[in-house]
This record gives C-alpha cells, sequence and structure tokens, in this order.
C-alpha cells in the first residue's frame, strides 16, 4: 500500500522511457477522417449539411499537423515530447 523506501528488485532493473507517440494527432486525423466520410454521405444524399463537416475536416486536417510538427519539433530539441516538461519524469 505504498512505498515503504525498501529497496526491491525490481528497482535495480532499469527503466525504460515511453514511446512519444502523437496521440493528439492520431485523434485529430480519425475525426478529419470521419468529417470527411459524413460529408459525402450527406452530399450524395442531397443535404446541404455536409458543408460543415467540409469545415470540421479542414480545422481537425490542421490540428493534426500542428500536432505532428509540434511533436517532430519536440523530438528533434530533446524535449520529453508531446507530454511537456510540466511532468516529472520518472527516475529510479
Amino acid at each position: 500500500m505504498g512505498d515503504t523506501g525498501a529497496s526491491s528488485s525490481a528497482s535495480s532493473v532499469p527503466r525504460q522511457e515511453p514511446t512519444a507517440m502523437p496521440r493528439l494527432a492520431l485523434y485529430s486525423l480519425a475525426v478529419c477522417v470521419l468529417a470527411v466520410a459524413a460529408a459525402v454521405v450527406s452530399f450524395t444524399k442531397g443535404i446541404w449539411l455536409g458543408i460543415v463537416w467540409v469545415l470540421i475536416a479542414g480545422l481537425s486536417s490542421n490540428m493534426t499537423w500542428y500536432y505532428l510538427k509540434r511533436g517532430r519539433a519536440a523530438k528533434a530539441a530533446g524535449a520529453p515530447g508531446p507530454a511537456g516538461p510540466d511532468r516529472p519524469s520518472v527516475t529510479g
């Protein structure tokens, strides 16, 4: 029930940092693909509300590029990644 300060055999194993995965970029890409599909369905059915889906697809596309570029820049700079510097790293 918590850390008692006792050393265990698991603490001698070096910890591996999690890989930086651009989750927000993947989520916004999924939204973009779904919005494009919804726009196609709307326009084929003759519903002009599909223009809203086109706008959402454009916005999410821009978000995807932004988060991808931000992740690449953080990786190139050696920063902790998309998590940002405010998240403490786990060191043993």
